[in-house]
């Protein structure tokens, strides 16, 4: 089992930035891949941003050249570092953290961009 804690949302003006933080812990030497994906009010769940155990990032259309992840290992945290935020960035942002056997999800944090 991993365990999910996720931290660092909030509400901000369009044009400012934040930092989620994405802590796991349980098994996380089985973790292959961790990623944020993000539910927009009325609208599906959408993957945002992922990234591997040797650093591959991948990231989606819509946030490509705003957003990085990163990925700590010694602190078994994965981070997304948004940049300039629009109205339509609000979502809440989940953390998935991926084994060869299982999907585990965070609880999710609450981001809201005001224009």
């Amino acid at each position: 089992q991993v365990h999910l804690v996720e931290s660092g949302g909030g509400l901000v003006q369009a044009g400012g930035s934040l930092r989620l933080s994405c802590a796991a812990s349980g098994n996380t030497f089985g973790i292959v891949t961790m990623a944020w994906y993000r539910q927009p009010p009325g609208k599906q769940r959408e993957l945002v941003a992922g990234i591997t155990s040797i650093g591959i990032t991948n990231y989606a259309d819509s946030v490509k050249g705003r957003f990085t992840i990163s990925r700590d290992a010694a602190k078994n945290t994965v981070y997304l570092q948004t940049g300039t935020l629009k109205p339509e960035d609000t979502a809440v942002y989940y953390c998935v953290a991926s084994t060869r056997q299982s999907n585990y999800w965070g609880q999710g944090t609450q981001v809201t961009v005001s224009s």
